[in-house]
């Protein structure tokens, strides 16, 4: 059962972060098409273990993230599953917006001290600006997944961006399986082709829920995420 004890709204070109405890779920639901929230993911008690997208790709033997997939940090263990999901497919590859990105679509750059919270801000400088509450930095940067958008291949290789992939009122949740410092941005995906500056924002939803057992289905989707719960298990035993 997932109940929600908390709501907010975080408007397009925006960054937020939070400690979310384990077995709390996080929903978040697009208000526009196309719209892009990138995702970096802390163990918060040591944050030198967190998300590892590659590893997370690997064990599970897909390209594409969806619910029944596990979200790994780079010690084996599951920080957060995705328990469900209107979309079926989210961005594991696509990176994250940079200014030069801003330079080469010709999206004008909007400072601060000229825009206030109106500002065209990148995801990169989102991150850096959440993750320096928690003393942490560029080095701290990793790989990002992009929840809402797909990025796609062609039979050469050549990733695409798949525009209309995301509708108004989609949604996705998570459920943390460990203490986790979540950390969002609303700027648009590197690869999205708008002509200008798209700023498209997200309902969050946090709430709680029963911890998971063998007969789940994020646990139950591959032997690899079976071994993952068990090594979430046995951290928890350290930790109590």
């Amino acid at each position: 059962m997932q109940a929600t004890d908390y709501a907010t709204f975080l408007p397009g070109g925006q960054h937020w972060s939070l400690r979310l405890r384990r077995h709390t779920t996080m929903t978040l639901t697009a208000r526009e098409p196309d719209t892009n929230v990138g995702v970096l993911l802390f163990n918060p008690e040591n944050t030198r273990e967190r998300l590892n997208l590659p590893d997370t790709l690997k064990c599970q033997h897909t390209f594409k993230l969806t619910r029944g997939h596990c979200l790994y940090s780079d010690m084996g263990r599951i920080l957060a599953s995705i328990v469900a999901d209107d979309l079926g497919w989210h961005d594991s590859v696509g990176g994250n917006l940079h200014a030069g990105h801003m330079v080469a679509k010709g999206w004008q750059p909007v400072s601060f001290q000229d825009a206030l919270n109106d500002r065209t801000q990148t995801g990169h400088d989102s991150f850096l600006i959440e993750m320096a509450k928690y003393g942490l930095g560029v080095r701290d940067l990793a790989a990002n997944l992009n929840l809402f958008s797909k990025v796609a291949t062609d039979e050469t290789g050549a990733m695409q961006y798949v525009s209309g992939h995301c509708q108004a009122g989609a949604s996705v949740t998570l459920r943390f399986e460990m203490d986790t410092l979540v950390m969002l941005h609303t700027a648009p995906h590197p690869m999205d082709p708008a002509a200008n500056y798209p700023k498209r924002g997200v309902d969050i939803a946090l709430g709680t829920t029963t911890p998971p057992d063998e007969h789940d289905a994020c646990w139950q989707s591959c032997d690899e995420n079976a071994r993952g719960f068990a090594n979430n298990r046995l951290y928890h035993l350290g930790v109590a």
